[in-house]
């Protein structure tokens, strides 16, 4: 499977890492658009972390200053140019140009806490099953604790010998470490999904193909995100919930979640985005469309009757 079908970026700009005799086994990928001054910020913290991570971020065809600011306040990050917006993808193209065994996510409001990636080398070290572990995220300056963090932990799907953490098939993206050639057999982001809910359908993909998803909550990530209203953002996640579920669940259960859409959309201007939007896209979702192993649908079913019929 290999989802990220469009063509390479327009530029790349390559650094050095800075103990090239030592590398640290877990590189960072940033995908930034347009928030210079922000990702200014999680770079600074990537760059003080102990473990001496290589750092790349990728552009998304940026309109401001950040790759201008990036070149001259930190030469030592590499830099991947997108010639145009690829949402999600760009995440893909920063995993197949590091050539670390781990690579860790950050979105350009999010950093990891000291030690953190450490913790995760060590597990996927000792779990050659692990294909992904999502991390414990703080939220803001007070650090608060983010409620998908229970949810995660309390996952039904319990632990398995093998693999660390309890088992899921879900994940915060700013907030994830993944083992790079797991992420590249399950073929990376759904260049349908662009960005919103985006990461269930991978965990879907990597869990198909016998990666384990795990959450381990001794890995800490660091979110701060921007307190703006983000009036696109309900639409865009109904949006892709239903589009994944289209490409990956059983059409019985693509048909029921697209009739609640439609019920919703009659009353909620949010919903009729969604369902016109995923109406756009269903075409292409049909043709790629890949049913889950039935180990994996159950899975599947069991989070979402825990989780009130939402997942």
């Amino acid at each position: 499977m290999n989802h990220a079908t469009d063509r390479g970026p327009s530029s790349t700009r390559e650094r050095h890492h800075a103990d090239p005799a030592k590398p640290a086994p877990v590189g960072i990928v940033i995908a930034t658009r347009n928030r210079s001054a922000s990702l200014a910020v999680t770079v600074r913290h990537l760059l003080a972390l102990p473990e001496r991570p290589e750092i790349l971020v990728v552009d998304n065809a940026s309109t401001d200053d950040t790759r201008a600011m990036l070149a001259r306040d930190f030469p030592q990050v590499r830099v991947v140019s997108l010639p145009f917006n690829r949402g999600a993808l760009a995440r893909t193209h920063g995993v197949r140009a590091l050539d670390t065994p781990y690579v860790a996510f950050s979105d350009d409001d999010s950093w990891w806490a000291p030690g953190a990636l450490g913790a995760a080398a060590r597990h996927f070290d000792e779990h050659p099953r692990l294909g992904l572990l999502s991390a414990r995220t703080l939220v803001g300056p007070t650090d608060a604790a983010d409620p998908l963090n229970d949810l995660l932990a309390d996952s039904p799907l319990g632990r398995a010998t093998d693999l660390p953490g309890t088992q899921v098939l879900g994940f915060l993206g700013c907030a994830a470490v993944a083992r790079r050639t797991a992420y590249l057999d399950a073929g990376g982001y759904h260049p349908l999904l662009f960005f919103g809910a985006e990461e269930t359908l991978l965990a879907y993909d990597l869990a198909a193909r016998g990666w384990g998803v795990t959450h381990c909550p001794d890995v800490t990530a660091h979110h701060h995100p921007d307190p703006g209203p983000r009036t696109d953002r309900p639409a865009v996640v109904r949006r892709n919930e239903l589009l994944t579920a289209w490409l990956r669940r059983p059409l019985p259960h693509a048909l029921a979640r697209t009739r609640a859409l439609a019920a919703d959309a009659r009353r909620d201007p949010h919903a009729r985005r969604a369902l016109r939007e995923t109406l756009t896209r269903l075409p292409a979702a049909l043709r790629a469309r890949r049913p889950l192993p039935p180990h994996v649908e159950r899975a599947a079913r069991l989070l979402e009757e825990a989780n009130g019929g939402t997942s």
